[in-house]
């Protein structure tokens, strides 16, 4: 399985659900990344990602983006494929 890299923030209802969402597709170990403590890593977040907002996940070097595109994945049938690679 690859990596799951997730940045976050402590209060996010949508890191919430996205970690849900992995934790029941098997994904043990997630990669948190608290972008409200670690300020340093929220500009690294913006750099490789372009966004502001939080969850930004990536599945070994897959940007999936947030809460959002990661449950759309999941619709299509795409994010067990994803996360087998």
């Amino acid at each position: 399985m690859p990596r799951v890299l997730m940045y976050s923030t402590a209060v996010c209802p949508f890191c919430v659900r996205a970690e849900q969402l992995l934790t029941r597709k098997g994904v043990g170990d997630i990669e948190k990344v608290r972008v409200d403590l670690l300020p340093e890593r929220r500009e690294e977040m913006m750099q490789r990602t372009g966004r502001r907002t939080v969850p930004q996940i990536y599945i070994g070097e897959t940007h999936v983006g947030g809460c959002d595109e990661l449950y759309e994945l999941e619709r299509q049938g795409k994010l067990d494929s994803l996360l087998a690679a």
